[in-house]
């Protein structure tokens, strides 16, 4: 039974026209810009090949984060002036006026490329490391959101939902490579308890999910030049990696790692060796440059359940605590309002 998808394409038949595409991906000019051309059922995977990216040398900024930009910064709402300063930490994060920064994570900057100067071959090399979020398969940035802000969609996108996000920055603290960013003065909070609630909203890639539904390919690997950066489906992704690593003698990262992630990278350089170069002893990765230790632990493992539960209770008892004295206030000033007229 061939089942047909809204553009006339049979869903076997795409998946057939992905396992051609992935099959013929070891010759660079096989490989098409854009590998979906339907929207896919079932889970996806992105592979990230290290040999061929480049990070746009010769471009003012690699081409993945110029395409980002473009497709998620009018996304972002600019924030309210004067920002309200938050109790008890008084921080505030505004990136409004800093669009432009390229090499960290940013809400305005959600992919960037990191460089590591390494041996290859006996061969001095550099080699250019896209990074933004790795989707996780078992994410707990998901578990820990009280509000179930931050999701896992059935295609594997892990997704904010910058409607419902308070900015806590909860997914940031479990996130081994404290990939969401705060943007403050936006947000759900505003409207709830500027000065007590979260703090904005947390943004980070989402996969180009809106682009998915419609089959076409997240904005970053449609624009790179080199097609260094793939996505189908997982098992032919994964498939995929394999070969492209025993091709090179190379290495995978991303199949266990924080238990397993949609985002696959094959390297020809050992991880461990990217990772001391990217990994100084004055690196933080709570600034927006991530690590890349490879077999980093999915932290809650084992205690999921109970800790969103605890982490959700107040939460939710504030914000039904503020609701209802939001009501009870609206009701009393149109009492008194009723009063007055009469």
């Amino acid at each position: 039974m061939h089942t047909t998808t809204h553009n006339g394409i049979s869903r076997r038949g795409l998946f057939k026209v992905s396992a051609a595409l992935l099959a013929g991906a070891s010759g660079l000019a096989a490989l098409p810009k854009q590998l979906l051309a339907a929207p896919v059922e079932g889970r996806l995977a992105t592979l990230i090949d290290l040999s061929r990216c480049d990070g746009c040398a010769g471009r003012p900024q690699p081409a993945c984060v110029t395409s980002c930009k473009q497709e998620k910064n009018p996304t972002v709402p600019m924030p309210v002036d004067p920002i309200p300063s938050p109790f008890p930490t008084n921080i505030i994060e505004d990136w409004s006026k800093k669009q432009e920064v390229a090499d960290r994570l940013t809400p305005y900057n959600r992919i960037f490329v990191q460089k590591a100067q390494v041996t290859v071959n006996g061969k001095a090399q550099t080699i250019s490391i896209p990074r933004r979020c790795m989707h996780c398969d078992n994410p707990a940035c998901a578990t820990i959101c009280p509000f179930s802000a931050n999701t896992k969609d059935k295609n594997s996108a892990v997704v904010i939902d910058q409607e419902l996000c308070f900015g806590g920055a909860k997914c940031k603290t479990v996130c081994p490579w404290k990939i969401p960013q705060r943007q403050s003065g936006v947000g759900l909070y505003l409207k709830v308890a500027k000065e007590f609630m979260g703090n904005g909203v947390m943004y980070k890639c989402d996969l180009c999910i809106d682009r998915l539904k419609d089959g076409k390919a997240p904005a970053c690997m449609e624009a790179c030049p080199k097609q260094a950066m793939l996505i189908g489906p997982r098992d032919q992704i994964y498939a995929e990696a394999e070969k492209r690593a025993a091709a090179i003698g190379g290495h995978i990262f991303g199949k266990q790692e924080n238990g397993g992630t949609a985002t696959l990278y094959v390297s020809p350089v050992p991880f461990e060796e990217l990772d001391r170069q990217l990994s100084p002893a004055s690196a933080d990765p709570k600034q927006g440059q991530p690590q890349l230790k490879p077999g980093v632990t999915r932290k809650m493992a084992e205690s999921d359940g109970m800790a969103k539960a605890v982490l959700a209770a107040p939460a939710i008892g504030l914000v039904a605590g503020l609701v209802g004295a939001f009501s009870r206030l609206s009701q009393r000033k149109a009492e008194n309002a009723g009063k007055e007229s009469r």
